[in-house]
């Protein structure tokens, strides 16, 4: 009984999510910060396009239609992403740091090499929340690709109870969009460049994301 409710509801519950949120944010007003850093990224063949878990509902339709490859968790759960990316027009490699990961970053490094950009989120799919994972430093060493941080926010939101907190704007919600520096990895790495990188990466990306909040006079997106 509760395959065949799953089965119907991965039928059902995508193309449901897809048209619902892309209404949703069509009515919010959007502006745009550091675009020259996604435009460096551009003249790239390809580039890693990093987040935070808590933003994963509004990247996809902010890339939506681009070519590009999107990591996701290889879980039941997973599944609904999966299904919504491909509707959206993505390819998707499916992975975790607990399942599969390594194959993941494989699959993705093809991707980049075809030309096709990657989208992963960098703190996992389990977290800790704003605690980078290693793989996106081992994917853009192995690709060449630049590492694009991204984050968004919203004046009007709700959060989910989940470990991340998963934003989602209210209708017709001012939202800010943010690029970061991009940072471009070396092939090999020496011993504890990895986690040098991984810790430069990081940092950005809290600094980033304090930013964007604080356009809106937050220090975070968690709600007291």
């Amino acid at each position: 009984m509760a395959d065949w409710l799953y089965r119907g509801s991965l039928k059902i519950v995508p193309p449901l999510y897809v048209g619902l949120t892309g209404l949703l944010f069509f009515t919010c007003r959007k502006s745009i910060h550091g675009e020259e850093h996604r435009r460096f990224c551009e003249r790239h063949n390809a580039f890693i396009c990093a987040i935070w878990h808590y933003g994963i509902l509004y990247i996809l339709h902010h890339f939506r239609g681009k070519k590009a490859a999107v990591m996701v968790s290889a879980s039941r759960d997973g599944e609904y992403i999966a299904r919504a990316a491909r509707l959206m027009g993505f390819s998707t490699v499916r992975g975790s740091r607990t399942s599969q990961g390594l194959r993941a970053i494989i699959r993705l490094r093809t991707q980049l090499k075809k030309g096709l950009s990657a989208g992963i989120v960098a703190d996992g799919s389990q977290g800790p929340p704003r605690k980078l994972q290693a793989g996106v430093i081992l994917l853009a060493g192995r690709s060449g690709a630049p590492i694009l941080p991204f984050a968004w926010s919203a004046e009007r939101y709700i959060t989910f109870s989940s470990w991340d907190r998963t934003v989602l704007p209210l209708p017709f919600s001012r939202m800010s969009i943010c690029y970061g520096k991009p940072l471009l990895v070396p092939d090999k790495l020496e011993d504890g460049e990895l986690e040098r990188y991984r810790l430069l990466l990081e940092e950005s990306m809290n600094r980033l994301y304090q930013e964007a909040w604080s356009i809106y006079g937050r220090k975070h997106h968690e709600k007291q």
